[in-house]
């Protein structure tokens, strides 16, 4: 039994699980809290090998990723979670590399979004939603 006003674990399930990478610990929090505030269930990472780790080992139903991290890229923690035989969740790149070719590049490795920091509050809400209405991975070419 859970205490008054505490959600059961069938409740919390429910819930979409959302992975967030950022090395930056104060943009982490912020987009940690936003995430949480509207609804979401959310672990984090502050580097790329903590990503892969994380993204391995349990299910998300959407990674949210920094491109510029110290230890792996954003691009190469995507190529390699891409490897996975578990298969892949959306991902958003959310980072500060604006350049047309940056972007040209996330969306060539498959990313479902590309934001540029700083974003609204809303603007990632609207794209995370929108992100986890659309069906789950690509039709192989047949």
């Amino acid at each position: 039994m859970t205490e008054p006003g505490m959600p059961s674990a069938s409740e919390t399930r429910d819930r979409p699980r959302i992975l967030v990478v950022d090395d930056d610990p104060d943009t982490l929090g912020l987009i940690q809290l936003t995430l949480q505030t509207a609804g979401f269930e959310v672990d984090t990472a502050a580097n790329g090998t903590q990503a892969i780790d994380r993204a391995t080992q349990d299910h998300y139903d959407l990674i949210v990723l920094d491109v510029m991290m110290p230890d792996l890229s954003g691009f190469e923690v995507l190529r390699r979670l891409q490897a996975e035989p578990s298969g892949l969740p959306p991902v958003i790149f959310l980072t500060a590399k604006a350049r047309p070719e940056d972007r040209q590049a996330g969306e060539s490795l498959g990313a479902t979004a590309y934001l540029i920091k700083p974003t609204t509050r809303g603007q990632l809400l609207d794209i995370v939603r929108e992100a986890l209405a659309k069906p789950a991975g690509k039709d192989a070419p047949g």
